[in-house]
């Protein structure tokens, strides 16, 4: 069986109170000594909303990620506009034994992350 990976996400469509399917993200980390942003991975949820094998554990270490989401063109996939054309939510990784669930809430013109479990 694979490894599973230490971070994972859920996004939910809460306006029309359905998964975000086929929406695409990218996985993040800042570089410390040169404070760029450096793109590990890129994704798209499936027909759930979740988004599977953004990163090894490996290749999770202590720092600084973000996930970003195109909420954009999402919403343009379905016709319809929206407020946000991304959400990026930075977070701290400090422990190394740590997993981490990510679920982004939206709508057109409102979203809500937490760390889930």
């Amino acid at each position: 069986m694979a490894e599973s990976s230490p971070l994972t996400t859920h996004v939910l469509n809460t306006g029309d109170g359905v998964p975000a399917a086929r929406l695409a993200l990218s996985l993040h980390w800042l570089d410390p000594r040169i404070m760029i942003w450096t793109m590990l991975s890129v994704g798209t949820t499936n027909e759930d909303g979740r988004c599977a094998g953004l990163i090894s554990r490996g290749a999770f270490g202590p720092g600084m990620y973000k996930l970003r989401f195109e909420t954009g063109s999402y919403w343009e996939g379905l016709g319809q506009n929206s407020f946000y054309p991304y959400v990026e939510v930075v977070f701290t990784i400090s422990e190394l034994d740590q997993r981490i669930h990510l679920p982004l809430l939206m709508s057109r013109f409102s979203y809500s992350v937490y760390r889930g479990s």
